[in-house]
């Protein structure tokens, strides 16, 4: 197996005893030399990695949340898709499961794309592992507090017209149009945004929650699943080499801990409302 030329376990974790899980699909830069020596220069770069999250949300270990961060880079698979490859946003072009271009349209394969059997390889050896840990946490977390929060953290370029037209949102709130979340819960983080008036923000605008928001938000058995997109400009340089600017993401990460308190406060189902077990 390809996973063997070096140990890299699919994702990084951290256990913690709170009702917050943050899962970070997208942060991952490992490409092991099997699938490098198929791609094409332009995949050195990493250009579509959400870049140093995990330094902008390093308060996490305050919340005692839990913390699931992809090593693979999603130019190997993509770990926020649906395992058959669907299109999360029909009529769009998207990337694929495992891309064969990046989001500027440049070729990552020097030639062909990857085999079903490869495919089902990368399924078998990074994704399903990064899903497993995530049903076992959400299971763990509503067996301790009666409920469960997933966070989904992203970031994007401010501008990248194959995905949006003009300047996106700088803060992209995504609950699969209300079925991953309770409006009520929603309703608050939007409310918080927007006291923040030197950034803008939506509500299920262009992006709507992924793969893992939508296949986990389960409100009425207690589990909220939200994703949150930003803006990298808000926080670093755009461009390589992908400069961190603590200037910019200190009010950042102000916003984003007052955020995921709120998240993690909201209650979870009420005893005799005819909420689901606590199974899952």
């Amino acid at each position: 197996m390809w996973l063997a030329e070096k140990t890299v376990w699919p994702y990084r974790f951290r256990q913690g005893r709170g009702a917050l899980i943050v899962s970070m699909p997208h942060v991952g830069t490992f490409v092991p030399h099997s699938v490098g020596r198929d791609l094409s220069d332009c995949a050195a770069l990493r250009s579509d990695t959400d870049w140093h999250l995990p330094k902008l949300y390093d308060f996490l270990a305050d919340l005692d949340a839990t913390v699931i961060a992809a090593n693979y880079s999603r130019y190997v698979i993509d770990v926020n898709r649906p395992p058959d490859g669907a299109n999360l946003y029909p009529g769009r072009d998207t990337p694929k499961l495992c891309p064969t271009d990046t989001f500027s349209r440049e070729p990552l394969y020097l030639k062909g794309e990857p085999s079903a059997n490869e495919i089902a390889r990368r399924l078998a050896l990074i994704w399903q592992p990064y899903h497993a840990r995530i049903d076992r946490e959400i299971a763990r977390v509503r067996e301790m507090h009666g409920k469960a929060v997933l966070w989904d953290a992203h970031s994007i370029v401010s501008v990248e017209p194959r995905l949006f037209e003009g300047r996106l949102t700088d803060f992209n709130l995504g609950t699969a149009d209300g079925a991953s979340c309770d409006p009520v819960l929603a309703g608050r983080l939007v409310s918080a945004l927007k006291q923040h008036s030197r950034y803008t923000s939506v509500l299920n605008g262009r992006f709507k929650g992924g793969y893992i928001t939508r296949r986990y938000g389960d409100p009425a058995a207690g589990v909220q699943a939200i994703q949150l997109e930003m803006v990298m400009a808000n926080y670093m340089e755009e461009k390589a080499p992908f400069a961190f600017r603590e200037d910019l993401a200190a009010p950042v990460r102000g916003i984003l801990r007052e955020l995921l308190q709120m998240a993690a406060a909201h209650p979870g189902p009420s005893t005799g409302s005819g909420a689901r077990p606590l199974v899952r």
